[in-house]
């Protein structure tokens, strides 16, 4: 009876050895070939893989001038785990020239939670944009920091102080942008506005890896087996911009110490020729470890200098939108170039003239004197067109026809198809949005909202919108999607209007007699054959808005420009100088006006 109970815990026995081994198999197993976390563990004490970043791509302006390049900078990592807990910290302190402090609040920062990416085992980043005399010291003496260790960076660096806007900024990655693509860590730097951000993976290139071998004592004996296992980095590509840096320059100093902006574009291509707003600020401010406190006193300036005024602010168009307004009339047929309206100056009601010019007046003469009554009874002959129904059928049908050929513009909605820093759509009011102004469809009528006829209602334009009217004059029915990547793709952007190409010579004609006879003749250069529309918007409160849009050569057109100055006055004193002065550089490569140049330069508001 004894024997055969050890006989039976003979069997248990084994059986507990056979599980016991089983498990210890598995786990074996799992550690050794499921689970690489150990080998990670164990490669980096004999192995460091440090990231090799590439160039990122230069860019170019239309000419081949070299806008922004790459200059040298380092990092600093460390890998907690080979610090150990003898680490020199008072040296290591004092060769990169910190604090004790600096180092327990940076080494805080790497184990927080914020840093996802954390790990004892792997490089985390210390400091960041060092020059090469910054670290001249830890070099040498290097091998007394087990742990640390340096890698080579590149940084934006600008040929020119502008652009700033447009061609943006790189900064450090976010957690969210991490989490959002892959090929980010943390400490690495990314796009973050203008150009820089929209072409962000064509410029970035592509990441290598180089692995080096270590001791037991931590210290760098070369690279594993040669570098045979390296993967070598890929430069980003290079950008050429339509911008002309010089027309660029012309525009940022005639607006200077003023606030606005100036958008000049090549009507046939779409190509944006400048892109100007004020104030504005160097490039390099936003390079380099001064970047966050730079940045931070570009945020809080009152007026604004991060704000991007070509793309983002909104204005009544003024004077300017009469252009719009006349092609639209002419081609709903609610007027022809013939048709005739009173006006009798500052005594016209509803709405007034600034100009004395006698009465009545055709189209053309309405252009050339910018007459409000005109434009406001064309643009109640055209809501009116029909009669009123009971319910009020054909004013609204009129009206919506309106606000679809406004739209046509290119007004009231993005840029969709545009490559371009941060948009606003303006305003085209829809026929809803004034049944709930008004409280119902019948409690409006085309007297009620008589100010979009001059462009000082609820119409909203931005400056890249107005200059892209400009275009689609010049061209006479079509605009293509304005752009700043100089590729011939773009240009296959093309929008045509819903205005018939025949109603566009008398606009040109017009405007081409604003230069020449009206509000726009003292900026004229007739050796140019300018057209342009001057506006001045009034604002409440504040001193008025000054517009200009301007063709040149109206008869074969090469650039198109608009300017908006803020609460500064009349568009024929200030926003028509600067876009002649423009025009001039840009066709004739010189501004010989050196006088007038000077005047509305250093203007100070």
């Amino acid at each position: 009876m004894v024997n055969e109970i050890y006989y039976k815990r003979r069997y248990v026995i084994s059986g507990v050895v056979i599980l016991v081994a089983t498990i210890f198999c598995i786990r074996l197993f799992n550690l050794q070939i499921l689970d690489s976390s150990t080998k990670d563990k164990a490669d980096t004490n004999a192995f460091l893989k440090q990231t090799i970043y590439p160039s990122r791509g230069l860019i170019y302006d239309r000419n081949g001038e070299l806008l922004v390049y790459n200059q040298p900078v380092y990092d600093i990592t460390v890998i907690i785990k080979q610090m150990g807990s003898r680490f020199d910290t008072l040296g290591f302190c004092n060769a990169i020239d910190i604090s004790r402090d600096d180092f327990q609040k940076r080494m805080l920062e790497i184990r927080s939670k914020k840093n996802k990416g954390f790990s004892i085992y792997t490089p985390q980043v210390f400091e960041t944009q060092l020059q090469a005399e910054d670290i001249a010291q830890l070099q040498q003496t290097l091998y007394k920091y087990p742990g640390v260790n340096i890698r080579k960076r590149t940084l934006r660096n600008y040929t020119y102080t502008f652009g700033a806007q447009v061609l943006g900024s790189i900064g450090e990655v976010s957690q969210k942008m991490i989490d959002n693509d892959s090929y980010y860590t943390s400490g690495d730097y990314i796009g973050r506005d203008g150009i820089e951000r929209t072409y962000e993976k064509y410029l970035r290139g592509e990441k290598g890896v180089e692995i080096l071998l270590r001791d037991s004592k931590g210290i760098i004996q070369g690279k594993y087996e040669d570098g045979a296992n390296d993967i070598e980095p890929v430069s980003g590509g290079n950008l050429t911009l339509t911008l002309d840096i010089k027309l660029q320059r012309v525009a940022e100093e005639l607006l200077e110490g003023k606030i606005g902006s100036a958008v000049a574009i090549e009507p046939k291509t779409g190509e944006i020729l400048a892109l100007a707003s004020s104030p504005s600020w160097d490039p390099r401010l936003l390079v380099g470890k001064s970047r966050s406190k730079n940045y931070t006193a570009l945020k809080n300036n009152p007026d604004k200098p991060l704000y991007n005024r070509a793309t983002q602010a909104t204005y009544p168009p003024g004077s300017t939108f009469k252009t719009v307004q006349a092609l639209i009339c002419l081609q709903e047929k609610a007027i022809t170039p013939n048709t005739m309206y009173g006006c009798q100056g500052k005594n016209s009601r509803p709405i007034a003239c600034t100009h004395s010019h006698g009465s009545p007046v055709n189209l053309l003469s309405a252009l050339e004197q910018s007459c409000n009554p005109y434009f406001w009874r064309a643009y109640e002959d055209l809501l009116e067109k029909g009669g009123y129904g009971s319910q009020n059928e054909n004013f609204r049908r009129n009206y919506v026809r309106w606000q679809t050929d406004a739209k046509s513009f290119g007004l009231g909605q993005t840029f969709k198809d545009a490559d371009l820093p941060t948009q606003s759509s303006g305003t085209i009011p829809t026929a809803e949005y004034y049944d709930k102004v008004y409280k119902g469809k019948t409690n409006w009528k085309a007297s009620t909202i008589r100010s979009n006829s001059i462009g000082q209602g609820e119409v909203l334009v931005t400056p890249l919108q107005l200059c892209n009217i400009a275009a689609i004059i010049a061209n006479e029915g079509y605009y293509i999607t304005p752009h700043l990547n100089k590729v011939d793709s773009l240009r296959q952007n093309i929008h045509q209007t819903n205005i018939d190409k025949k109603h566009f010579a008398i606009v040109k004609d017009g405007m081409s007699r604003v230069m020449t006879y009206g509000t726009g003749r003292y900026s004229n250069i007739d050796s140019l054959k300018i057209g342009g529309k001057t506006g001045t918007a009034q604002v409440k409160n504040k001193g008025d808005n000054a517009l200009f849009i301007g063709i040149a050569p109206i008869d074969d057109p090469k650039i198109v420009v608009a300017v908006v100055v803020e609460n500064i006055g009349f568009g024929a004193t200030w926003a028509a100088p600067i876009a002649s002065l423009m025009i001039e550089q840009y066709l004739t490569d010189t501004i010989r006006r050196q006088e007038l140049y000077n005047q509305k330069r250093y203007y100070k508001k």
